[in-house]
């Protein structure tokens, strides 16, 4: 939201306003009904002439206008009490706003670090040492953002009910179940001794911080905590804080495990048949994969060694693929010629396009992650600059991170950059167990569950609660934790013979992100390394989540490289859960790193991955069958094509881009419908002649997305279980008077119309008799396509009109398609004040589900905006000071702080900020610049101590031995523990 102009939240005027003129508005209407004439009665009646009560008649009058001022009082009063409290809360939050200039002291230093803002509220950091980079870093993070950075630790934690009370009880059991808080505690375990030591100095920085900043002084958050609990007091942040957050990224980008539920969930009503209608395969013969070509080759001198070779010539799949690619294969030779993209969801968008097709000569990449919206974003701009880079100190590096990491995780150094999306991998598995009290069965006899323990969770202002963990061989039952995945073991069809089901099975879930890993290790790695080669070097230990990691260096090289850890099946695709009992079913291994897809320098030119398909049907390993259906790279990808040369101000064009491709297919059988009611046909023919593009003031869109909605609750929704159905889509049973809800939450209920339903309609409209298209009642009169679509169509038109007038040419996309922007869990719990004190919005925005422009909306919930382009940013690797970025909403996480949300305004239209990257830029548009000083003065070089490890070259590879916590040497401010107070829990674990 732009600055207002004076402080303090926005105060609406218009209902004092309207209150001030009422009395007069009134008392035109009491003179006009003295001068009305009497009415004309019939012949011989005379009007009897009542006899005048002035007194009395005169006391109703001046009551009412007692009341009526008073009424006026009352208003008046209470936008004085509102401003008055707006402005006490504006001026209690400045108490939070951090210090920008002058000098601060942080002890551990080895030497002074400066802090260089822009208007913008952007840090750059300048340090002798990587320890001192990092340090630096978590104290100026905890400046801006430790609110956001203590909620996101208590969510990874399962710990949010010590904040927020009971409504957080579920959520915590889930999460306790999952243990990633325990993970990360191992992984930080895992750590070489030099990352280990920069997390340490990254703890260090942010517990500075927390020492010297309590309360109202830390965040305007905990003043409104305090009125529910007054008592709480953060703890100290700590290395495992940082690692677990990673697990929360996996979580949000982990693949087709929805897919898989809301496939067991629908074989309740459909068949397995009409389910795969509704999950087709990818259309590789209309949208092009990631890596189009190459195979996996033996090593001559090692045949038990494998490795991706993008030119080398397709193999025949292995046999673990071969069933699903024979199936894929049968399935693509039956469809037409058509288009397509991906269900609902987080997704993301990037390319990279060579020197020989840009105006610069240089390489240029673009990258636009697809995530939730959140306020503060969830993304945090800074930089990192040694003010010598050299081996000692190797970190030049500017970007995107996670407010409570530190490093770099997506943008550029100074020799290279890169992007992520996701990738889509399949690294999730469901498993039905057949359980008893003290083990599961497994290969005909019952085996002792592999872990064992309880969990207590302490709920602030309740009674604490105690849950117990149980674990099989393929993960934690997460059944016990969640209504819909019993759901799952209740639903899920299994062949016969098979255990009795009884009461359903227990469900555990096998997932990459729940083993041990190094992707923290490698993002070090990334930001320090210099070529292609350290590069893939950089990404062998990325384990998860699996991402496709674009690439550009200032030499003109591009590149592309799958990274993750993606297991091998046994048997099986992913797409069902699977038999716990049943051996066959396991995973034998992972996909070795060298087997995974890459390609640099492609002969095309360019390299551009939207969640597509990333290779042909020939790979041998099987990656996932739930990808995207490619729609948003095919449009890249003909953009790309149809320029000659491209220029920076072209990729980021290209990112706004707001063509839907439903629309091209879907519109022209809308206008062939013959429509006899001239009020629907009224807005039909607001489609004629539509570019098919989705700006926000676009009439047209509006409607079409109308449409879209209405098409596919009557084609598809009413005719799913209510386990994947809306809370909000409830239909009433004439035979029985009552009326079910759906049971999903709204923002994943089904059908959400993202790109897979583009795939579904398009497969399904050639065929004008098909059963989906049947909404009639009376098994003697089935409907066809058009009178469907007819229906869809008056539908729309008068939701839109309840929505947004009869006057047709004031609708808007925009006024549907809105974004409001929530602060993390006050703004969606908290109380309604509390919500209009710190969330932002609602913004109209353009784009939409399926759209490179991806403003996701779910049509099963409603138009309101669900993703978003969570950051964009465009590097040019001519000039690295040219390159643009901007963010969701600002720097700041502080309420009405000037960088709040100041860079939303320019997000909505498309436009971007400067970023500076060199020392000169950097200085040139420094508008602070605050100095951070050892609290002892610097030791000379033979004072020094020895570090606890020196800095890695690039491409070290992670996975060294651990020094375990407490045996490295201690430096003043660095926490002597690894880990935070956890959760109680007690433990049994299979040895």
């Amino acid at each position: 939201m732009p600055a207002s102009p004076t402080p303090g939240p926005e105060q609406p005027e218009s209902s004092v306003e309207a209150a001030a003129a009422e009395p007069a508005a009134e008392g035109v209407e009491e003179s006009a009904a003295e001068s009305t004439p009497e009415p004309a009665l019939p012949p011989g009646v005379q009007h009897v002439a009542e006899r005048p009560a002035p007194k009395e008649g005169a006391k109703p009058k001046r009551a009412i206008r007692r009341l009526r001022n008073a009424a006026i009082a009352f208003v008046v009063l209470l936008a004085v009490v509102v401003g008055a409290l707006g402005w006490y809360a504006y001026d209690l939050s400045r108490r939070s706003f951090p210090d920008l200039d002058g000098s601060k002291k942080l002890p551990g230093l080895s030497a002074r670090v400066e802090v260089l803002r822009d208007k913008s509220g952007i840090p750059q950091i300048y340090a002798d040492t990587p320890e001192d980079l990092f340090r630096a870093q978590g104290y100026v993070q905890a400046q801006d953002r430790f609110w956001e950075m203590d909620v996101r630790r208590h969510m990874t934690a399962g710990r949010l009910s010590e904040m927020f009370g009971s409504g957080q009880v579920d959520n915590d059991k889930f999460l306790r179940t999952l243990g990633w808080r325990r993970i990360a505690d191992q992984e930080v375990a895992k750590l070489s001794p030099q990352a280990r030591s920069y997390l340490d100095a990254y703890s260090a920085g942010v517990n500075t911080y927390l020492k010297t900043h309590k309360g109202d002084n830390l965040s305007f958050e905990y003043t409104l905590l305090g009125f529910v609990r007054d008592d709480y007091k953060p703890e100290p942040w700590t290395a495992a804080d940082s690692v677990a957050w990673l697990k929360a990224m996996a979580w949000d980008l982990r693949s087709n495990l929805q897919d898989e539920i809301d496939r067991a969930l629908l074989s309740d009503k459909l068949t397995v048949n009409q389910i795969d209608e509704l999950y087709p395969p990818y259309p590789y013969e209309r949208n092009q994969p990631i890596v189009p070509t190459g195979g996996v080759v033996k090593d001559p001198k090692n045949p038990a060694v494998e490795r991706f070779q993008q030119d080398a010539p397709a193999a025949m799949p292995s046999q673990s693929a071969q069933k699903a690619l024979v199936d894929l294969s049968n399935a693509l030779s039956q469809l037409p010629a058509l288009f397509s993209d991906q269900a609902s969801g987080v997704g993301s968008n990037s390319w990279v396009v060579a020197g020989g097709h840009t105006t610069t000569g240089k390489p240029l990449l673009a990258n636009d992650p697809h995530l939730s919206a959140s306020l503060p974003s969830v993304w945090y701009q800074m930089g990192l600059h040694c003010r010598t880079v050299d081996a000692a100190c190797p970190y030049d590096v500017s970007g995107f991170t996670f407010s409570g990491m530190p490093g770099v995780v997506i943008g550029h150094n100074q020799k290279i950059a890169w992007g992520f999306t996701n990738l889509g991998a399949d690294v999730t598995d469901l498993y039905l167990e057949k359980v008893n009290d003290t083990g599961y069965l497994y290969e005909g006899t019952y085996q002792p569950f592999e872990d064992v323990h309880t969990e207590v969770i302490k709920v602030s202002g309740g009674k604490d609660r105690t849950i117990t963990v149980k674990s099989t061989r393929h993960g934690p039952i997460v059944s016990a934790a969640a209504d819909e995945l019993k759901d799952v073991g209740k639903e899920a069809p299994i062949p016969d013979p098979g255990p009795q089901r009884e009461e359903g099975f227990a469900v555990a879930l096998r997932w990459t992100a729940l083993d041990v890993g190094t992707t923290m290790e490698s993002l070090f790695q990334l930001d320090r390394a210099v070529d292609w080669n350290s590069f893939r070097e950089s990404l062998r230990g990325f384990d998860v989540p699996s991402q496709n990691v674009i690439y550009a260096d200032v030499d003109g090289n591009i590149g592309y490289q799958a990274p993750g850890r993606i297991p091998v099946r046994r048997s099986g695709d992913g797409r069902w859960p699977v038999y716990g009992w049943d051996s066959k079913y396991e995973w034998d291994s992972y996909i070795p790193f060298d087997s995974l897809p890459n390609r640099y320098n492609p002969p095309e030119g360019f390299i551009v991955t939207a969640n597509n398909a990333v290779t042909p049907p020939t790979y041998p390993h099987v990656l996932t069958t739930d990808w995207g259906y490619g729609s948003r790279s095919q449009r890249i990808i003909d953009m790309i094509n149809a320029q000659p040369k491209i220029d920076p101000g072209a990729m980021t064009r290209m990112q706004m881009d707001d063509r839907n491709p439903m629309a091209e297919v879907l519109v022209p059988y809308l206008l062939r419908v013959e429509v006899k009611d001239p009020w629907v046909r009224e807005a039909q023919n607001l489609l004629r002649g539509w570019d098919f593009r989705q700006q926000s003031d676009s009439k047209a869109a509006a409607y079409f997305n109308g449409v879209w909605r209405q098409l596919l609750m009557l084609a598809f929704g009413d005719k799913m279980p209510l386990s994947v159905r809306a809370t909000t889509d409830c239909q009433t049973d004439n035979s029985t008077g009552k009326t079910p809800c759906g049971k999903r939450d709204d923002s994943t209920a089904q059908p959400d119309g993202g790109d897979r339903w583009f795939e579904v309609v398009r497969n399904l409209l050639p065929d004008a008799e098909s059963p989906w298209w049947n909404i009639s009642p009376d098994p003697g009169k089935i409907t066809t396509r058009d009178a469907l679509l007819l229906k869809a169509m008056t539908s729309a038109k008068k939701e839109l009109t309840a929505k947004m007038g009869k006057d047709i040419d004031t609708w808007t996309w925009g006024r549907l398609h809105t974004l409001e922007l929530k602060n993390q869990t006050l703004g969606t719990e908290g109380p309604g004040v509390v919500k209009w004190l710190i969330n932002r919005g609602p913004y109209e925005l353009g784009g939409g589900e399926g759209l490179v422009d991806a403003t996701g909306w779910n049509a099963a919930q409603g138009y309101e905006v669900t993703t978003v382009p969570s950051m964009r940013m465009v590097v040019d690797l001519s000039d690295l000071d040219a390159s643009r970025w901007i963010n969701l909403t600002g720097a700041s996480g502080h309420v009405w702080h000037d960088n709040y949300t100041d860079q939303t305004e320019l997000w909505k239209k498309g436009q971007s900020l400067p970023w500076a990257f060199t020392r000169p830029a950097v200085e040139g548009a420094a508008k602070h610049t605050l100095g951070l000083e050892p609290d002892v003065p610097p030791l000379s070089p033979q004072q020094m101590p020895q570090q606890p490890g020196q800095p890695g070259q690039p491409g070290q590879q992670p996975g060294q031995p651990a020094q375990q916590p407490g045996q490295q040497p201690s430096q003043p401010g660095t926490p002597q523990s690894a880990t935070s107070p956890t959760p109680t829990a007690t433990s049994t674990r299979k040895q």
